[in-house]
């Protein structure tokens, strides 16, 4: 017979080590969790993030990231402020020395144009593009060839037609910056003309755009986004875009045209192609949790519908690419750029 005294003292017991077990199981649990869990929260700035622009005020790169810095606020998609800085000294090289010295801090990043590869190049700058961390292509931008609205040129033909039958050098064109995108394009043309162009360079596409309005130029090659509001108020005309494929954006800016119905270069009788890098680079020596916020800061921007309405504005094309498809697309685009600018003398000796 059992003793009710000894059976309730078991009980007891087995109550006692059915805890300890309990605690010791969701303590081990835990420490187990452990390993799984992230040892410290994923890497954000601590400080103001700067935005180096190579490039002068109002020209394409400058919008983009003034466009960046203002809907990354609007949006808090950032606990840091963005702050734009504008380093145009040498044609860039200011900016992209700035940030190759600024080894490992991840709290700089720049916006490249081809200046990216054209500047080395045409300088001898000790400076190349894997001297930075690419981390993202974010868009390409076209070129447009632009006559004044008041220019007897209504067809991108017609303007070919007029330089190749103009004295050598009576044709004026405005770009920005020397032996850059501006000036190579501006080169092409001529060799396919087989006519001396004048090239008359200013600090950004925001003054060659003025100068074309003003008529002191007979013509411009700016990024869409440089001349789209002079082209909506009727200052300007479009006559062609430097590109294989027509823009796809169908929308009437104008009382009768879209980016959409100007044609291509080619297809108007204008042998000439070029198309321009929008990307972003950090300096060397950043970690990869780094380059990753910045990846994922880029993702977020990219998803709102005011980069949308960004990227139909300035008639981009919204080819996008990180990681190695990016490095790839990097070395033939700098190699293009050698060819190009050995053709057209412009290399540094």
């Amino acid at each position: 017979m059992i003793n009710p005294a000894s059976a309730d003292h078991e009980g007891d017991k087995m109550q006692t080590v059915k805890k300890l077990f309990l605690r010791t199981a969701l303590a081990t649990a835990a420490l187990a969790g452990l390993g799984h869990a992230p040892l410290a929260a994923a890497w954000e700035p601590v400080k103001p993030i700067e935005f180096v622009v190579p490039a002068g005020t109002g020209g394409g790169a400058d919008q983009m990231a003034r466009f960046i810095q203002g809907v990354a606020a609007k949006n808090n998609l950032t606990k840091q402020p963005i702050v734009v800085v504008n380093r145009s000294g040498g044609a860039g090289a200011e900016g992209f020395l700035a940030v190759k010295e600024a080894k490992g801090d991840p709290h700089k990043i720049i916006i490249t144009l081809s200046n990216l590869f054209t500047t080395p190049l045409a300088t001898g700058v000790p400076f190349n593009w894997r001297d930075l961390t690419p981390v993202q292509m974010l868009a390409l931008d076209q070129f447009v060839l632009w006559v004044n609205e008041e220019s007897p040129y209504k067809t991108a033909k017609a303007y070919f037609d007029a330089v190749k039958a103009a004295p050598p050098g009576s044709v004026k064109m405005a770009g920005t910056g020397s032996k850059q995108e501006d000036q190579i394009i501006t080169v092409l043309l001529e060799k396919a003309a087989g006519k001396k162009i004048t090239y008359i360079p200013f600090k950004g596409g925001g003054d060659v755009a003025v100068q074309l309005v003003g008529k002191h130029v007979d013509s411009t090659v700016n990024n869409p986004i440089e001349a789209e509001s002079h082209w909506r108020a009727g200052k300007l005309r479009a006559l062609c875009v430097f590109d294989k494929q027509p823009m796809p954006y169908k929308t009437k800016l104008t009382a009768t045209q879209s980016w959409a119905d100007v044609p291509t270069c080619p297809a108007a009788g204008l042998p000439v192609e070029y198309v321009m890098l929008r990307g972003i680079f950090m300096p060397p020596g950043v970690s990869q949790e780094q380059v990753a916020y910045y990846l994922d800061l880029f993702k977020k921007l990219r998803a709102l519908p005011e980069w949308q309405e960004f990227m139909a504005k300035g008639a981009f094309n919204q080819t996008a690419l990180t990681g190695s498809e990016f490095f790839d697309w990097l070395g033939k685009t700098e190699q293009m750029h050698r060819v190009l600018m050995k053709e057209a003398g412009f290399i540094a000796q």
